[in-house]
């Protein structure tokens, strides 16, 4: 029996992409071969790569100025790629620090440059908002500002993008990309790990700014450095061929669900039921602010924490599992992305008022 997978990461897949892939794993579309088998310069595999990426550019109506890679390395990779593509005239940027992972992209960058902190969402109760724009205190000319757009261990989403005029915004979407939609335009760079929204872990999806490719430092690698994998075409080393395979089934999988903005109701909706259920409880605590909530990652605690074994114990009965918090802030956690069913948050809510009458 399928259980509901509330894992930050690698994430619930939707069930009709894994059916798909298994009826396809030993032999795709008649040509004999499994897709990892195949050369990743062969006609099937090209097929594969073309249409994964024509897809997310008309998913996320991605402009013809920006270009769409496929890379590896995830998130963490892209916290050292990205200074070291953008540093090479200008080895300085600006950091917005929302929570775990925009202190870890920041902490990476000062191995290449100066990394200013412009501005930080941390209170006592810990990372609890996205600063607005008009908070952040940017340094002289930086070579780009980076900011977290969903924080996955904290629960803090950012929903206002500036417009930053001649500066780079460059952001990791990593866990919400995909969940609705964005103005691409407003980005240098947008990147994302795949194994949240877009498939499973081993590809990583970057969106460039065509302008932005003749920036690298001369200590960049060749497998890493932009320009060099935009004229290849993702192409200049053996790309991740089965993520890439996965990715394209999802992308295909979420336009048959109507595309984003049919996504982002259906987010909207089991995000609201989760919160309106932690709010309306003494025993369950969220310390985001409302407006600066993630509809991807709901971090919540128990008011009594000798009870976290026993909630835990008790969800994965009834077959709700990867609940746990991360390890660095504890708590619970339900990543409730595209793939996350209705049907699955309202079994955890149920869950959750059932625990707290036992309790009582």
């Amino acid at each position: 029996m399928r259980v509901f997978n509330f894992s930050a990461g690698p994430a619930a897949l939707p069930e009709e992409v894994l059916r798909q892939a298994a009826d396809e794993m030993l032999d795709w579309h008649g040509s004999g071969m499994s897709v990892m088998e195949m050369s990743h310069r062969g006609p099937e595999f090209m097929q594969i790569h073309s249409e994964a990426l024509l897809d997310l550019r008309e998913l996320m109506q991605v402009p013809a100025s920006h270009q769409i890679l496929f890379l590896q390395g995830g998130g963490i990779g892209e916290n050292a790629i990205v200074p070291l593509n953008l540093f090479g005239t200008k080895p300085r940027a600006d950091f917005v620090i929302t929570g775990s992972w925009s202190q870890k992209s920041q902490q990476e960058a000062l191995k290449y440059g100066a990394a200013h902190i412009a501005a930080t969402g941390r209170t006592q109760a810990g990372f609890t908002h996205s600063p607005p724009n008009s908070e952040w205190k940017l340094s002289d000319d930086p070579a780009y500002v980076h900011l977290c757009t969903n924080e996955t261990i904290d629960g803090v989403e950012t929903f206002e993008i500036p417009d930053l005029g001649d500066i780079p915004l460059v952001a990791d979407a990593s866990s919400h990309i995909l969940s609705r939609p964005m103005d691409i335009a407003k980005y240098g760079v947008l990147y994302g790990g795949a194994q949240k929204n877009i498939g499973m872990a081993g590809v990583t999806v970057v969106i460039v700014r065509e302008d932005l490719l003749d920036r690298a430092m001369s200590i960049c690698p060749s497998a890493f450095e932009w320009k060099t994998v935009a004229a290849n075409n993702s192409m200049f080393n053996t790309p991740p061929t089965y993520a890439i395979y996965i990715a394209g089934l999802v992308f295909k999988w979420l336009k048959r669900q109507g595309g984003l903005t049919a996504l982002e109701a259906r987010n909207i909706e089991k995000a609201q039921l989760l919160y309106d259920t932690i709010d309306a409880s003494s025993f369950y605590v969220n310390k985001v602010e409302r407006r600066a909530r993630s509809r991807m990652n709901v971090p919540f605690f128990l008011a009594d924490e000798t009870r976290n074994d026993d909630f835990l114990a008790g969800a994965k009965a009834r077959g709700l599992l990867q609940l746990k918090g991360h390890k660095s802030v504890g708590g619970m956690r339900a990543s409730i992305y595209n793939a996350v069913p209705l049907e699955a948050v309202k079994a955890l809510v149920e869950y959750m008022k059932e625990f707290e009458a036992t309790q009582a």
